[in-house]
């Protein structure tokens, strides 16, 4: 005696049961997963704009150092000039072509 095929509606169902809860996890899986994608991009643009400020707070001090830097310079070679020294520029180019500048 063969054994019927396809004949049993109780495996029928179970076998498209089966097929529908597969194809709605992976679905599901799916959509998680763009959803995080897309979370983590825009968490990206975030902290690109949390960091905007900062760079702009970094570039002004960074140009106030600058400036802070030559005034500080000048204030020293006035002194010096004042007290009849040479400034610094100078000194150093002089020891520097002397060859007494320490490594």
């Amino acid at each position: 005696m063969k054994a019927p095929r396809g004949d049993n509606p109780v495996m029928e169902s179970a076998a498209i049961a089966i097929f529908v809860a597969l194809t709605t996890l992976a679905l599901l899986a799916l959509s998680l997963r763009q959803r995080r994608a897309g979370d983590g991009r825009r968490k990206t643009r975030e902290r690109r704009a949390d960091l905007e400020p900062h760079r702009v707070r970094s570039a002004a001090e960074a140009e106030m150092e600058e400036h802070d830097i030559d005034d500080m310079l000048d204030a020293i070679n006035r002194r010096r000039r004042q007290l009849g020294r040479r400034e610094i520029g100078e000194e150093l180019a002089d020891e520097l072509t002397r060859g007494t500048w320490d490594d």
